[in-house]
C-alpha cells in the first residue's frame, strides 16, 4: 500500500466503542469464506439451530435489560474478533457485504451503513429487489462510500476507512486480512485508531482464513450472525420476532414436502461462456440455506466440487439435474432469462432436462441477510414443489414477483412491522 498510517498518534477511534482486549490478545478466533455455503447440513440441524436461538435470544434480552442501567455498556462476542464492548448503539457502520446491510435494515439500522464493499448499484438493486414487497421497507444508498476499489484487485484502500471514521466496522477482520496490501498489523491498527471489527465472513463456505486467523476460526451459521448483529443494535426484540417468521416459514415448508422419491435433483450453477459453474447444496456454510430445507438430491453430490471447479455441456448432459438455479439470478449480475435462452439455443444445452421441461429458474444469492433468506427461501419452495406451494411467475428481472396473498409463505406485513417497529 503506497500510503502509511503508522505516524497518527491522535487516537480517532469513537470514545464510546471499546474492543474487550483479552481475548484478541491471546489469540484471535478464525472464520472463512468461499464459493459453496450452507446454514446447516440437515433439516435437522435447522431445527436444531431454531430451538438454540431462541434460548440465547432470551438470555440477550436478559442481557440487554440488565445492561441498559449498566454504565460500563455491553459487549457481544463473536470469532474472529472476540469480544467487542459498546456503550452506545453504533451510530455510523461500515459494511463490505449483504450479510451485514441486509441485517442492518432488519433491525431498523440501515441508515446506520456508510459503505458497501463494491458498487452499490450492483448489490443495492438486488436489496430493492426483495424490499419492494415489504410495505416501509427501504434501503437508502446513495451515498453510500464504495470500499471495493473494483480495479481488479481485491482490496480495501486504508484512507477510506480512515476517511469514515466509523464507529464499528461490520466486518470480518480475517477477511481484511487477506485483502491485497493488508495484514494483521494494519486490521489492528484500524481497530485501536479508529473502531472494533465485527464480522464472520468464511461461514459462508467454511473455507480457511488467512494466518494468523485458521487456528481458532469459529463458524456460525446464518442466523446466528444475525443474532449477533441483533445484539450489537440491541435489538434482540426484533431478531426473536424475525427468527419466529422464518421458523413458521420453515414448518409451512417442512410439512408440505412430497415423499424423497418425487423430489428432483438440482443443480445450482453460475453460468458463464458456456461453462458451469457448480455449487454443492450440502456442503457447509449459508450460501444455501435456501435451498437445503427443500430436502432434493444434489445433482453435484457426488463430485468433488471446489471453488475452481467447471463443467463444459458435455459433463452437465451426463449429471443432467431435472432442475438448474443459477445464483444471483435476483436483479443482480446475471440475466437468467437471456441465460435460459441460449441453452435452448445451443445443440447440447437443450438437451439438458432442465432445459426442455422448463426448469432453469432464477435463484438467490449466497451472501444472504434474513430477509433476503425468507425470500429466497419462498422462492425455491415454488420453483421446486410448484404443486405443493403454487407456481414461481416468470421472472425477467427487477422487483421480487408478486406472489398472490393466499400463496405467499410467509407474512409480508408482519415481516414489514418488525423492520419498521411497528
Amino acid at each position: 500500500m503506497s500510503r502509511d498510517f503508522t505516524s497518527r498518534v491522535t487516537p480517532t477511534r469513537r470514545a464510546y466503542l471499546k474492543r474487550g482486549g483479552a481475548l484478541f490478545a491471546g489469540g484471535l478466533l478464525a472464520g472463512c469464506a468461499g464459493q459453496n455455503d450452507a446454514d446447516s447440513s440437515t433439516d435437522a440441524a435447522d431445527a436444531a439451530d431454531a430451538t438454540a436461538t431462541t434460548t440465547t435470544t432470551e438470555a440477550a434480552s436478559d442481557a440487554e435489560t440488565a445492561a441498559d442501567g449498566d454504565s460500563a455498556g455491553y459487549t457481544v462476542s463473536m470469532s474472529p474478533a472476540g469480544d467487542v464492548t459498546f456503550e452506545s448503539v453504533p451510530e455510523r457502520v461500515m459494511v463490505y457485504n449483504l450479510v451485514y446491510a441486509d441485517a442492518a435494515v432488519a433491525f431498523g439500522h440501515g441508515d446506520a451503513v456508510n459503505s458497501l464493499g463494491f458498487d452499490s448499484d450492483a448489490g443495492g438493486r438486488t436489496l430493492d429487489a426483495y424490499y419492494e414487497r415489504l410495505d416501509g421497507v427501504s434501503f437508502d444508498r446513495s451515498d453510500l462510500a464504495q470500499l471495493n476499489s473494483g480495479s481488479g484487485s481485491v482490496d480495501i484502500d486504508k484512507e477510506v476507512v480512515y476517511e469514515l471514521d466509523s464507529d464499528l466496522h461490520l466486518v470480518d477482520p480475517a477477511l481484511v486480512a487477506s485483502f491485497d496490501g493488508w495484514d494483521r498489523s494494519d486490521v489492528e491498527e484500524i481497530r485501536e485508531q479508529v473502531a472494533p471489527w465485527f464480522g464472520n465472513a468464511y461461514s459462508r463456505a467454511h473455507a480457511r482464513p488467512p494466518e494468523p486467523y485458521a487456528d481458532d476460526y469459529e463458524y456460525y451459521t446464518l442466523w446466528e450472525i444475525v443474532e449477533k448483529v441483533g445484539q450489537v443494535f440491541r435489538e434482540a426484540d426484533r431478531f426473536a420476532a424475525l427468527h419466529s417468521v422464518r421458523d413458521d416459514l420453515l414448518s409451512t415448508i417442512q410439512s408440505e414436502l412430497p415423499p424423497e422419491s418425487e423430489r428432483p435433483t438440482v443443480g445450482v450453477v453460475i453460468y458463464m461462456d458456456e461453462t458451469f459453474y457448480p455449487t454443492k447444496i450440502d456442503a457447509p456454510g449459508f450460501a444455501t440455506s435456501h435451498i437445503r430445507p427443500l430436502g432434493v438430491t444434489d445433482a453435484f453430490a457426488a463430485g468433488d466440487v471446489t471453488f475452481e471447479t467447471s463443467y463444459d455441456f458435455e459433463t452437465m448432459l451426463e449429471i443432467d439435474p431435472d432442475v438448474l438455479l443459477h445464483s444471483y439470478g435476483i436483479d443482480s449480475y446475471y440475466d437468467v432469462a437471456s441465460i435460459r435462452q441460449s441453452l435452448e439455443d445451443h445443440p447440447v444445452g437443450s438437451e439438458l432436462s432442465a432445459v426442455r421441461n422448463d426448469r432453469v429458474f432464477p435463484s438467490g444469492t449466497p451472501v444472504q441477510g434474513p430477509i433476503m433468506n425468507l425470500f429466497q427461501t419462498e422462492m425455491t419452495a415454488k420453483q421446486l414443489y410448484p404443486d405443493r406451494f403454487g407456481a414461481w411467475p416468470e421472472y425477467a428481472g427487477g422487483a421480487y414477483p408478486e406472489i398472490p396473498e393466499d400463496e405467499q409463505l410467509f407474512d409480508r406485513d408482519r415481516v414489514a412491522d418488525i423492520v419498521t417497529g411497528d
